[in-house]
């Protein structure tokens, strides 16, 4: 394992215990199929223009082993993910478009780097240092992902380079001061970074001129059984949580840390939907949708901690989430219809785990704060890794 630019020596060392705690438990299991290391690929191409004429890149990072990503500068997007399942086959992920129509009119942040504010902020309102801002309503009575024009609706200027751990493509963009009613000048930027370890690294960091807020994340939709291959329902799934966020109606959180018990434990693995049916009784679109808080492990140092785990029994697939945040929002694609707009994915044909600070942060001062500062730097990072097992 190389050691990361954010690790230090004992965050290094904790991590590297995980992994061979993770080798031990699967030394007894046959080697699942890997395919030959060849060289590290990055290749860049315009993928279309928007209609008021702006170039849209796409960028297909390649790791050798399998793994290839594809990302477009719409919405600072992953656009799609393959990796190898059980047997060396190569196997699509994440759910995306063809088509940058397809970004201009999805439904559903499919891929896409959401803020400004990740998740739902009441009634569209909060104050800071005694100013009340007034955001879009966007999700009934509230806010969401940073309204209806937020980061998944812009063209972020990119550049591409590999690096020594891997093809690594940047993405920058300046949220001015008053957009979608958010104050001060926000420089945002993402880097995604593939590793020959099998590992989507995305790095996210910001710079404010004035006092604001921020909570940043990716929405991707996974399916490890492959895209198109139905429900996501038989997918094993370990979350690194006992508790979840109290919500009210319309999701906005009541300030309480409820027990995840009964159909909320997912502390050992478990199928997705071995509990979903009695959160779906009498609603149509039920399912999960909420919010996890995450254990951590008191280290005092700045690195990923393990957040979740997901694995197919179809593929083999395995993906483990690393993330500095404090939560991660656990959504089955409970709303997705097989329309156009959202893919032609149908409901839990997908799942979401979305690392982020706690929904409506900004009006809970008792949560951990999403206010960044002049003179301070925003920074997150999460890491998806990929692997098979028999």
């Amino acid at each position: 394992m190389a050691l990361r630019p954010w690790m230090s020596p004992l965050a290094a060392f904790a991590y590297a215990v995980f992994s061979l705690i993770e080798v031990c438990a699967l030394a007894a299991e046959p080697p699942a199929a890997t395919p030959a290391s060849k060289p590290m690929t990055l290749q860049s191409t315009l993928l279309d223009r928007t209609p008021s004429g702006e170039p849209v890149m796409v960028y297909t990072l390649g790791n050798g082993r399998g793994v290839t990503v594809k990302l477009i500068s719409y919405g600072a997007a992953i656009q799609s993910v393959v990796v190898p399942d059980r047997d060396g086959k190569p196997v699509s992920v994440n759910w995306g478009f063809d088509k940058l129509e397809g970004y201009l009119k999805h439904g559903a942040h499919f891929g896409c780097t959401v803020g400004r504010f990740a998740n739902r902020i009441a009634k569209g309102k909060f104050k800071l240092d005694g100013k009340e801002y007034t955001l879009a309503t966007n999700n009934g009575p509230n806010h969401l992902h940073g309204g209806p024009n937020g980061f998944d609706r812009v063209v972020w200027k990119s550049s591409s380079q590999m690096t020594d751990r891997g093809p690594s493509v940047r993405f920058e963009y300046r949220s001015k001061d008053g957009e979608e009613g958010y104050p001060g000048n926000l420089d945002v930027t993402v880097v995604y970074t593939l590793t020959r370890d099998n590992e989507l690294e995305i790095d996210y960091s910001a710079k404010t001129d004035k006092p604001t807020v921020l909570n940043l994340t990716n929405h991707a939709y996974w399916n490890l059984g492959g895209v198109g291959s139905g429900q996501v329902l038989d997918t094993e799934l370990m979350l690194n949580s006992d508790k979840y966020l109290d919500v009210d109606d319309t999701l906005i959180p009541t300030g309480k840390q409820n027990d995840a018990n009964g159909p909320m434990d997912f502390t050992k693995p478990k199928a997705i939907g071995a509990d979903i049916g009695k959160l779906k009784e009498g609603k149509e679109n039920g399912g999960y949708d909420h919010c996890f808080v995450l254990r951590k492990s008191g280290l005092k140092h700045f690195a990923p901690e393990l957040a979740s785990r997901a694995k197919s029994p179809k593929t083999g697939i395995t993906m483990d989430i690393l993330t500095t945040e404090p939560s991660i929002q656990f959504y089955t694609g409970n709303f997705l219809n097989g329309d156009p707009a959202n893919a032609g994915a149908k409901q839990h044909e997908a799942f979401c785990l979305e690392t982020q600070h706690y929904p409506d942060s900004p009006n809970h001062p008792e949560f951990p704060t999403t206010v960044l500062k002049p003179n301070e730097t925003y920074r997150q990072i999460t890491v998806h890794k990929f692997g098979a097992e028999k």
